[in-house]
């Protein structure tokens, strides 16, 4: 069994090798070059896939969490007319019950 601090060492020398070869492929101009070139040819797919998916009339992901953050504030304020109804009807019978009280107390 290796002790606590041996396997803290490797560890570390570990990483340490891991960040030198990062470095190093980051240095080299024919990685980078082709990364560069990986990473703007995703980014090209991607704009494509979107362009042909707006042609055929499919919605990208960002219109449908729009439209789904629109639809949770038309139900929200919804809700909140539907409140308001209820206590104006709740008031309205209230003046009712109360007109009909003194109409009631006119006739005696």
């Amino acid at each position: 069994m290796s002790e606590p601090g041996e396997r803290s060492g490797i560890r570390a020398r570990g990483e340490e090798a891991i960040g030198d070869l990062a470095q190093a492929l980051l240095d080299n101009p024919v990685f980078s070059q082709a990364l560069s070139g990986a990473l703007g040819a995703g980014e090209r797919a991607a704009q494509a896939q979107r362009s042909a998916m707006s042609a055929v009339g499919v919605p990208a992901a960002a219109d449908l969490e729009r439209l789904e953050r629109r639809m949770r504030s038309l139900s929200d304020r919804l809700e909140e007319v539907e409140d308001r109804l209820d206590e104006m009807g709740d008031a309205v019978a209230a003046l009712r019950a109360e007109a009909r009280r003194s109409a009631a107390v006119k006739e005696s």
